[in-house]
């Protein structure tokens, strides 16, 4: 029952209604028997209503206006990641399905990481660089909603617990090496946001874009080499269904890899606009600078942990995403690519 509904009492795309009038009967005549006992005869006249049509007067208006069409899986799984991976407003008219919804967390990274870079394009002329990468770093925050972030701290205090990670992991309470993960964390986003507030801010914009990309495909890599530890259902594990749901890694993959090619264009564009253009075979090795992270951080976690769970996911998220950032303002910032070399 809804929280603050009393109980008998439903709510239903015509309104809210006590239980006995929102049934429905199955679609058949309505037979009535004769006092005199003889056998069941239809009454004379119009046919009585069907289940369908038997609440017809006693429905809100709202009822009465079409609906709308059932929209793909495909679409609600898409529908279900943006609402499940971020903060932003649900999409209208179309039903979220939490299914099969990880395939889509990278490309809800890339919107995450365009809003970031906007931000970016936007502050870089006049904001100092500290006050600039503050502001991305917190926009990154809210907008997926801490999520991931909570998943990074847990996993930090279940790597220190030992044999007893899953117990600490599902324990609300922060430890010390949360704290410690929530600071690392911080430390090297920042060091690498700071070497690219450096640089034309085309090329800091385009690292926001593939950071946030290689981060959301990190935890595909996680559920495809490595079993799920909550399995039980008294562990607490909240995200088995992307398990059960699982096609294989190249299904899964594959909204991933059809983003790629725009990614690299965006890229180009904006490494072009901001005067330091690359040669195709420099722009792709500059994208992979986050392939790395996303292969390595998945399988030591597995590794360490024995296996995933939701909160070594978001662990994946954040680590790959924040290393994809380092590694690629220390590229930018080598001398022979630095603003030295222009």
């Amino acid at each position: 029952v809804p929280t603050g509904m009393k109980l008998g009492v439903s709510t239903a795309p015509w309104g809210v209604w006590k239980r006995p009038q929102r049934a429905r009967l199955p679609p058949q005549r309505a037979l009535i028997v004769k006092r005199n006992g003889s056998s069941l005869a239809e009454p004379p006249g119009d046919p009585p209503p069907t289940g369908e049509t038997l609440m017809g007067s006693y429905r809100s208006s709202a009822d009465a206006r079409p609906r709308p069409p059932t929209a793909p899986g495909w679409l609600g799984d898409l529908a279900g990641a943006w609402i499940f991976y971020s903060v932003l407003p649900a999409w209208p008219g179309i039903a979220p399905r939490f299914q099969r919804i990880a395939r889509f967390a990278p490309l809800i990274g890339v919107v995450l990481g365009a809003l970031q870079a906007v931000l970016w394009l936007v502050s870089a002329p006049w904001l100092p660089a500290g006050a600039l990468v503050a502001l991305v770093m917190a926009l990154a925050l809210v907008l997926s909603g801490g999520l991931h972030h909570d998943g990074a701290l847990d996993t930090a205090d279940g790597l220190a617990a030992g044999p007893r990670a899953l117990e600490a992991m599902q324990d609300s309470r922060v430890g010390a090496a949360a704290v410690q993960a929530a600071l690392l964390l911080a430390l090297l986003r920042a060091a690498g946001l700071l070497c690219l507030a450096a640089l034309p801010s085309g090329i800091g914009a385009a690292a926001l874009l593939w950071g946030s990309f290689w981060g959301r495909v990190a935890p595909l890599l996680a559920m495809h080499r490595h079993p799920y530890l909550r399995q039980a259902p008294s562990a607490g594990g909240t995200a088995a269904f992307h398990r059960h749901h699982w096609r294989g890694l190249v299904p899964e993959l594959l909204p991933a890899l059809l983003v790629i090619l725009p990614l690299l264009a965006a890229s180009a564009a904006l490494q072009a606009a901001a005067g330091r253009p690359l040669s195709a075979a420099s722009l792709v090795g500059v994208a992979a600078l986050g392939l790395p992270p996303a292969l390595l951080l998945p399988w030591w976690l597995g590794r360490r942990l024995g296996g995933h769970s939701g909160d070594s996911y978001g662990a994946c998220v954040e680590w790959s995403e924040a290393l994809t950032l380092l590694l690629t303002g220390l590229f930018w910032s080598l001398p022979t690519l630095g603003p030295a070399a222009g």
